[in-house]
């Protein structure tokens, strides 16, 4: 047994290295923006009509059959999200920590930080990134939050979820895209020169984060503005 845990602590001592923890921080950093890319493009469908959207929500649960039952696809895919969002967590903590050892005594006169806003707010835009994911899932996912609520009319529920008279809806999920943008630009250009990209790589996570901004924040507003109703 002590062989085998000194192999194992040998063959994963790469990964607990402030390099290795740096790579998986990049690696789920960038399965996570993936996902919200291929989320955003699926919620652009809203814009089609109401029956496109609605086939397609309802084609996300029939993906794999008949070799998986009905919903397993999505399944797999919020299991392997949460270990990824799981992995970028502990590997931004562990850093955190270790950065903070490194330096037990506080400057008595600290200089004021140099950075981008997004690079020096990261933290706390995943927390309101995080809070607001929760929200999202109780609302437009299980429905408890939601107006309609009802799982075979999706575009129904995106529709009443951002109506004009529940504005403080729309202002939330605004604020949270906001969040989400200025941590996509600063994880995105850390990700890329981590990986060993170093030329464009900010210019590249500007682009995709305002992309991102833009997708999902054209449907709530275009509820909001009677473009799609």
């Amino acid at each position: 047994m002590r062989a085998y845990r000194r192999r194992m602590a040998i063959a994963t001592a790469p990964l607990r290295s402030s390099v290795g923890l740096k790579i998986i921080m990049a690696v789920t950093g960038g399965l996570l923006v993936l996902f919200l890319v291929a989320h955003m493009v699926g919620n652009l469908k809203v814009f089609v009509g109401e029956s496109s959207f609605d086939h397609y929500a309802h084609w996300l649960r029939t993906i794999g059959a008949p070799v998986l039952p009905a919903s397993a696809f999505l399944w797999i895919q919020r299991v392997g999200l949460l270990v990824a969002v799981g992995a970028h967590l502990w590997s931004a903590t562990v850093l955190t920590v270790r950065a903070r050892r490194a330096r037990p005594v506080r400057y008595a006169h600290r200089r004021p930080v140099q950075g981008s806003y997004s690079a020096r707010t990261m933290r706390w835009g995943g927390v309101i990134i995080g809070l607001f994911v929760v929200y999202h899932v109780l609302d437009l996912t299980v429905g408890t939050l939601n107006p309609v609520a009802d799982p075979s009319r999706p575009y129904a529920n995106v529709v009443a979820d951002f109506a004009p008279e529940r504005w403080p809806v729309t202002l939330l999920y605004t604020l949270a895209v906001v969040a989400l943008g200025f941590h996509l630009a600063h994880g995105i250009d850390s990700a890329v020169r981590t990986l060993g990209g170093r030329r464009g790589a900010h210019g590249f996570a500007v682009a995709v984060s305002a992309l991102v901004c833009a997708g999902f924040l054209s449907v709530p507003f275009a509820v909001l503005t009677g473009v799609v109703s």
